[in-house]
């Protein structure tokens, strides 16, 4: 059944997704991150893997969009400009970069590097600013080419620059919102075709525009402290997750 022209996908998955948007969207806002690498996880489960990361990443951009917007007064700003130019080197290598790595071994390797940063704090805070960001701006976009997980991965460093927690969720947004732009430039030049989606994508970005808005009134009710321990639990979770699939898929167990 192809429901509004979706492929293979009946209401009940169609109307199923839409709300995993709205419900991961409110978790990315409220606890800092996870949102996107759950919602991952729950379209993996019934979409093909050749569409997956592209209309992954569109609803990723729309969500990250409409948490921009609303939250706009709390992004730091000084972060965007290298980050940007860190993620359009990212983009125009990983687009063209053949890697030799297997996905197991980027994963753990990914899953590895934020437990340390997490637990680690001062090492998130290593460098100057500008340099720092513009580093994980190449970093987020290039491995998030053949990963798609690299939203954890930047949530550390953000962590460390934001004095206040909505700082935190709204820069988080804006930087992911051009990871994503630049991911889908190259998908566009890599020649996938994602256009039989739009319904879905559509639906998908309207309803984690609605979780984004009720994520930061959320956000507003809890206290900081609250909000940095749920942030260390979530991230050292989907660390541990990744560094699991790494040997799982590697063969170890």
């Amino acid at each position: 059944m192809d429901f509004l022209g979706t492929p293979d996908m009946g209401p009940l998955m169609f109307f199923g997704l839409t709300f995993a948007s709205f419900a991961t969207a409110f978790i990315g806002v409220f606890t800092g991150t996870a949102g996107g690498v759950i919602l991952l996880a729950l379209m993996a489960a019934v979409m093909p893997p050749s569409v997956l990361v592209p209309v992954h990443t569109v609803v990723q951009l729309g969500s990250g969009v409409s948490r921009t917007i609303i939250m706009w007064r709390y992004v730091l700003k000084s972060t965007l400009a290298p980050f940007i130019v860190g993620a359009v080197v990212g983009a125009a290598v990983g687009a063209k970069t053949f890697v030799a790595l297997p996905t197991h071994v980027l994963l753990g390797m990914i899953g590895t590097f934020i437990l340390i940063v997490t637990w680690l704090p001062k090492l998130s805070k290593m460098g100057a600013e500008r340099k720092r960001f513009a580093a994980l701006g190449f970093a987020a976009t290039f491995l998030g080419m053949f990963v798609s997980a690299t939203g954890t991965l930047i949530t550390p460093f953000v962590a460390s620059a934001s004095p206040d927690r909505r700082n935190h969720a709204a820069t988080q947004g804006a930087l992911m919102v051009f990871v994503h732009i630049f991911k889908l430039v190259a998908f566009g030049f890599l020649g996938f075709a994602i256009s039989a989606y739009m319904p879905l994508m559509v639906a998908m970005v309207a309803t984690g525009a609605v979780g984004n808005w009720l994520g930061e009134e959320a956000l507003a009710r809890t206290s900081e402290q609250r909000f940095r321990l749920l942030l260390k639990i979530f991230v050292t979770i989907l660390a541990l997750d990744l560094i699991w699939r790494a040997l799982r898929d590697g063969g170890f167990f």
